[in-house]
């Protein structure tokens, strides 16, 4: 599988990270299985949080054997210094290991959060405070939303983030204005040496009133060729890579489509773009 730089960490981050939200409603056994096509893959980068159910306990026996095949990053949703440094610390406990390779700021959707996060007394000084002790390595930021690369680009101005998440797909490209400000996020990821993780990849509608049917709070592509197509799609652009589903069923999918990648000129991504504004809807309006 391709590998690509993850920015200033200077990592070779397979193009599929691990989004270990898979592994949040699951037994051992079913995490064991997936984590050995993920190491079959190539994949070495995993993308855990302790909002994720038993995620981080189901990845902690793989991490007491192979920390040092995988670069970790882990997240925290709380807002205030004293609540991040001890979600942080309960999440090394849970996992059993020293040090994040990163640690994020996780879920901001809006600038009320972000200045709530960036204020004295907010979750950056805990990040900040534990990156100084060695517990991290570098810190980053994750968001969901229609408004998520506006507030990262705004984010970048307040402080030098290593890493940033958020979502592309071909359905949310079809809005202008998304569209707009995820190229000029990727434009200073680029100029700025950051990395670039993208979620929802594979996304084609919200549930809406339909039955879930997969572990996704989106709903999620299926077949292997809209998969790839999708997945395609989204490493044509100039990022690391992309987290993998949050279903055990979808995940080797995405996976078997990170192996077999093939870039997409622009006019193929147009095209594509397309297709998907007459048939998916998107997640944020």
């Amino acid at each position: 599988m391709e590998t690509r730089r993850f920015g200033s960490t200077g990592h070779l981050s397979a193009v599929a990270i691990l989004g270990a939200a898979a592994f949040g409603d699951v037994e051992q056994s079913e995490a064991d299985d997936v984590m050995e096509q993920v190491v079959r893959a190539g994949v070495n980068h995993i993308d855990v949080a302790p909002s994720y159910g038993n995620a981080e306990l189901r990845l902690a026996p793989w991490l007491a054997r192979e920390r040092e095949r995988f670069f970790l990053g882990c997240k925290t949703m709380e807002r205030s210094k004293r609540g991040a440094a001890s979600e942080l610390r309960l999440s090394l406990k849970r996992l059993q290991v020293d040090n994040f390779d990163l640690f994020q700021i996780h879920a901001i959707t809006s600038l009320s959060e972000l200045d709530e996060v960036t204020r004295p007394g907010g979750a950056l000084e805990a990040l900040i405070e534990a990156q100084t002790a060695g517990l991290i390595g570098f810190v980053g930021i994750t968001g969901h939303g229609v408004d998520s690369p506006a507030i990262f680009i705004e984010a970048l101005q307040r402080y030098d983030f290593d890493s940033v998440m958020f979502p592309l797909n071909s359905v949310q490209y079809a809005n202008p204005r998304y569209r707009q400000h995820a190229e000029e996020l990727i434009r200073q990821c680029r100029s700025n040496d950051i990395g670039v993780m993208i979620i929802k990849s594979i996304a084609k509608a919200p549930w809406g009133q339909r039955p879930k049917t997969h572990n996704t709070w989106y709903q999620p592509m299926n077949e292997i060729g809209q998969i790839q197509q999708a997945v395609d799609f989204v490493l044509s652009h100039d990022i690391t890579g992309l987290c993998t589903a949050g279903d055990t069923r979808v995940l080797p999918l995405v996976l078997k489509a990170c192996e077999n990648f093939t870039p997409m000129t622009e006019h193929e991504q147009e095209t594509v773009i397309r297709t998907a504004a007459e048939n998916y809807e998107p997640l944020f309006e």
